[in-house]
C-alpha cells in the first residue's frame, strides 16, 4: 500500500497561527493602549516636514516611527536602536503601533532621532504633558526641584583644566619675554631695530612679532634645516622657538575659550562635559568624572521640566530651571521646594522678583533648626545684642565698628554686606571661644537682608504645609531619580553634546511620564 507524501514542506508543527485581528492579542491593561490613548490627541504631522523624493523607495512614516521610539521608551527607559529593531519584528504590540509598516532597520531609528527629533522633541514632550496634566489634574503651583549628576559618555582620562591652562600660559609669556631680549641683544641689536616687551602677549601681537622679526632678519623659511648633520643658524633657532610659544598660546586661548566664564573644566572627547564628583564613584578613589547636572521640577510626581546643565553646582542651575518653566507653561510656580542645595541670596532675592515663595532650605538649615546649642552660640555674630545706639556688642561688652562695604561674591543683584571690626580684643576671656584663631581684633560680616531671608525660609519650612511639602519633596523628586538610575538602570549618558544629551534626557522623561500615567490610570480603574 503507497503512503501519500504530503508535499507541502513550507511549515513547521510549532507554527505560530495569527487571526486576521491581532489587536485581541493584546491584553486589554497593555500600556500600549494608554500610549495610544495620549498620541491620538496629539497632531504629530506638524513637526515632520514633507520631503520630496524622485528616486529610491518611499520615505517610512515618521509618525509611526515616533510612536515606536516613544513607547520603547516608555517600556524600557532607554532602549539601544538595534533593540527597537528587534522588538519591531518580534513584539506583536510594536507591530499594532507600525499598522501594516514594514520593521524599520536601527539606521532609520537613528536617522529619525538625530535629524528630526533634536528640535522637535521637546514641544513634543510638552504637548505630551498637556494632554496628561490636564486628564490628571496635576498641581503646577508645587513644584520639587532636585538635580542628580550623570556620567557622561566621554572618556575618563581626557581632562582640561581652565586654571592649569592660564597658569601655564603665564610661563609661556615669560619665556616669550626672555626670548625677545635674547633676540633684542644677539641679532637685532646690531641692525639698529629692536622688538617690544609685554607682560601679557595677544596672539595677534605674537604674530606680528614673528613678521617683523622675519623681516629683519630676511629669514627665508624654504632655507631651513632639520635633522643629524645640519647646524641650525642662531635666527632660524629664534624664530621657530617663538613659533613655537606662538602655537602654545593658540592651544590655551582655545582651552579658555571652550571653558567659558564659568566652567574650570572640560572633556576632550565631549567639550560640553564638565568633571565633578557624582555619587556613583565606582573607582573608589574621588576622582572626578566627566557629567553634566541633570535637573528636574516634579509636579504631582510628573516630570514637567527636565534641564542639562555642565555646572557641578546646583544653585547655578535654579534660575535656568524655572525659567524653561516659565517658558513652557505661561507663569512660574508659586511654592518651589528645593534642598540645601539651592538656597542662595540670588535664587532667594530671584523668587521675590517674580512672585515665588521661598522654600528652599540654605546651607546650615539642618544644624539652625535641629542643634539648639549651635543655633543659641553667644559668639555667632548673629546672637549679638545691640546698644541704645545700635552698636554691636560681643559677650565681653566690646562695641564692633564698621569698618567698610564689599560687594556679596557672585551676587547678581548688587548688593553687599557690611564689615565690623571690635574695638578691643587684647586680654577678652571669651577669645579662645570667639575668635580662637584671630591675630588681631575680631572681624565679621554682617548681612541684615539674608538674615532675614533665611528667618523667612526657616517659618516656611517648619509650618505645617512646609512640612507636607519637604516630605512630598523627597518622596517624589528622589522617587523619580529612584525610578530612573535603578528600576530603570539608567546611570549613564549614550550622546555626546548638551543638546544630544537634552534629547536622550527628554525621551525618557517623555517616557516616564506615559508609564507614570499609565500605572495611576491602572490604579484608578482597580478601585472603581
Amino acid at each position: 500500500m503507497l503512503i501519500n507524501k504530503n508535499t507541502n514542506v513550507n511549515y513547521t508543527v510549532r507554527q505560530l497561527k495569527l487571526p486576521l485581528e491581532i489587536e485581541k492579542l493584546i491584553d486589554i491593561s497593555d500600556p500600549v493602549y494608554t500610549f495610544c490613548e495620549v498620541m491620538d490627541h496629539i497632531d504629530l504631522s506638524r513637526y515632520f516636514v514633507e520631503k520630496g523624493c524622485r528616486t529610491g523607495r518611499p520615505r517610512c512614516d515618521e509618525q509611526k516611527l515616533l510612536k515606536v521610539i516613544l513607547f520603547s521608551f516608555m517600556e524600557h527607559g532607554i532602549s539601544s536602536l538595534r533593540e527597537i529593531e528587534k522588538l519591531c519584528r518580534n513584539d506583536i504590540r510594536y507591530m499594532y503601533l507600525l499598522d501594516g509598516m514594514k520593521a524599520p532597520s536601527f539606521a532609520t531609528f537613528g536617522n529619525i532621532i538625530r535629524n528630526e527629533l533634536t528640535d522637535s522633541i521637546e514641544q513634543i514632550f510638552l504637548d505630551v504633558n498637556t494632554y496628561i496634566f490636564e486628564k490628571d489634574h496635576v498641581d503646577l503651583e508645587h513644584t520639587y526641584i532636585d538635580g542628580t549628576k550623570i556620567e557622561a559618555n566621554a572618556n575618563r582620562y581626557t581632562w582640561i583644566w581652565k586654571k592649569s591652562c592660564t597658569k601655564n600660559r603665564g610661563k609661556v609669556f615669560e619665556k616669550i619675554s626672555a626670548l625677545i631680549d635674547s633676540m633684542n641683544h644677539e641679532v637685532l641689536g646690531y641692525m639698529g631695530t629692536k622688538l617690544e616687551k609685554r607682560e601679557e602677549y595677544a596672539i595677534d601681537y605674537v604674530s606680528g612679532l614673528l613678521e617683523l622679526y622675519k623681516q629683519g632678519t630676511m629669514l627665508d623659511e624654504s632655507t631651513f634645516v632639520s635633522g643629524c648633520g645640519h647646524r641650525k643658524s642662531i635666527q632660524q633657532k629664534q624664530y621657530q622657538e617663538l613659533q613655537g610659544y606662538l602655537e602654545r598660546l593658540k592651544t590655551y586661548a582655545h582651552h579658555i575659550e571652550i571653558c567659558g566664564e564659568e566652567r574650570n573644566s572640560y572633556s576632550k572627547t565631549d567639550h560640553d562635559a564638565t568633571f565633578m564628583r557624582i555619587k556613583r564613584d565606582y573607582m573608589g578613589n574621588d576622582q572626578l568624572l566627566p557629567a553634566y547636572n541633570l535637573q528636574t521640577a516634579i509636579c504631582d510626581e510628573y516630570i514637567a521640566v527636565v534641564d542639562v546643565k555642565p555646572y557641578a553646582s546646583d544653585m547655578e542651575c535654579f534660575v535656568p530651571l524655572l525659567e524653561k518653566f516659565n517658558k513652557s507653561y505661561g507663569y512660574y510656580p508659586k511654592y518651589p521646594v528645593a534642598d540645601a542645595g539651592y538656597g542662595s541670596y540670588n535664587n532667594y532675592l530671584y523668587c521675590e522678583e517674580h512672585g515665588m515663595e521661598k522654600y528652599m532650605k540654605f546651607t546650615m538649615f539642618k544644624k539652625e533648626t535641629t542643634d539648639k546649642k549651635y543655633h543659641e552660640n553667644p559668639y555667632r555674630a548673629v546672637n549679638f545684642k545691640r546698644n541704645e545706639s545700635g552698636n554691636l556688642i560681643c559677650p565681653n561688652g566690646k562695641r564692633f565698628h564698621f569698618k567698610s562695604r564689599t560687594h556679596v561674591y557672585k551676587n547678581k543683584y548688587g548688593r553687599t554686606e557690611e564689615i565690623y571690626e571690635c574695638e578691643s580684643c587684647a586680654d577678652c576671656q571669651y577669645k579662645s571661644d570667639c575668635c580662637p584663631k584671630a591675630s588681631s581684633n575680631r572681624t565679621i560680616r554682617m548681612n541684615q537682608e539674608l538674615t532675614s531671608i533665611h528667618q523667612e525660609v526657616i517659618s516656611n519650612l517648619e509650618s505645617i504645609h512646609g512640612a507636607l511639602l519637604r516630605m512630598n519633596r523627597s518622596i517624589q523628586a528622589e522617587g523619580t531619580f529612584g525610578v530612573l538610575k535603578w528600576n530603570k538602570s539608567y546611570k549613564r549618558l549614550f550622546r555626546r553634546g548638551e543638546k544630544s544629551v537634552i534629547l536622550e534626557l527628554t525621551l525618557i522623561s517623555c517616557g516616564f511620564n506615559l508609564y507614570k500615567y499609565h500605572n495611576k490610570k491602572q490604579r484608578i480603574e482597580l478601585v472603581v
